[in-house]
C-alpha cells in the first residue's frame, strides 16, 4: 500500500514539474494548436476531419502524441496517412488516442489502484487501451502490445483534457 501511493505521490510531482501551461478558455483542438509540440498533431487532426468533432462539447480525454512521436512511425507512413485517400484509417489512429469523458491525472491513478495496476480503458474508436504504472510512470499499451510514456498531464481544455504521451497508440 504504501509503494502504490509513494509511486502515485512521485508521479504526481513529476507530471506537475512536466505540466504545460494551457489556456482553460481554449477547446481540445485549441490547447493542441497552441503547443510547439503538437504540430502534427493538429496537422493530422485536420486531414482526418476530425476538427468539429474534437471542438465538440465532449467532454474528452486525449493522449494527445508530440511531434517526435510521430517521428517514430516508419518512413513515409504519416505521410501516406495525411494523403485524401487515407481520411478515415487516420481518424481510426486519431480516435484511438481519445476516451470520453474528463479523466484527469487523479482520476487515471485512482482508477489504475482500484484496478489492482491494470485500467482497461475503451477508446472512441472502440479499442482498448491499458494503463498501469511502471517506474511511477503511467504507461499506456495498445492492442498490438506498443507502449506510450505519458510524460505530461492535464492540460486543461473547456472540453477536456489533454495527457501529452511519447509514442503513436495503434490499434489492431
Amino acid at each position: 500500500m504504501k509503494s502504490i501511493k509513494k509511486i502515485a505521490l512521485s508521479f504526481v510531482a513529476i507530471l506537475f514539474a512536466m505540466n504545460i501551461t494551457a489556456q482553460t478558455k481554449s477547446d481540445i483542438v485549441g490547447v493542441a494548436a497552441a503547443s510547439a509540440v503538437h504540430t502534427t498533431l493538429v496537422t493530422a487532426i485536420k486531414a482526418a476531419g476530425l476538427v468539429a468533432t474534437l471542438k465538440g462539447k465532449g467532454p474528452f480525454t486525449v493522449f494527445a502524441p508530440t511531434n517526435n512521436a510521430f517521428a517514430k512511425l516508419p518512413a513515409g507512413t504519416l505521410e501516406s496517412l495525411l494523403k485524401p485517400e487515407n481520411k478515415a484509417k487516420l481518424a481510426g489512429i486519431l480516435t484511438y488516442h481519445v476516451v470520453a469523458g474528463n479523466l484527469d491525472a487523479k482520476a487515471i491513478l485512482a482508477a489504475i489502484k482500484k484496478a489492482n495496476g491494470k485500467l482497461e480503458i475503451t477508446t472512441v474508436a472502440g479499442g482498448k487501451l491499458v494503463a498501469s504504472i511502471e517506474g511511477g510512470k503511467v504507461i499506456l499499451t495498445d492492442e498490438k502490445g506498443e507502449k506510450a510514456t505519458v510524460t505530461a498531464t492535464d492540460l486543461k481544455a473547456t472540453n477536456g483534457v489533454i495527457h501529452v504521451i511519447n509514442s503513436i497508440l495503434l490499434p489492431k
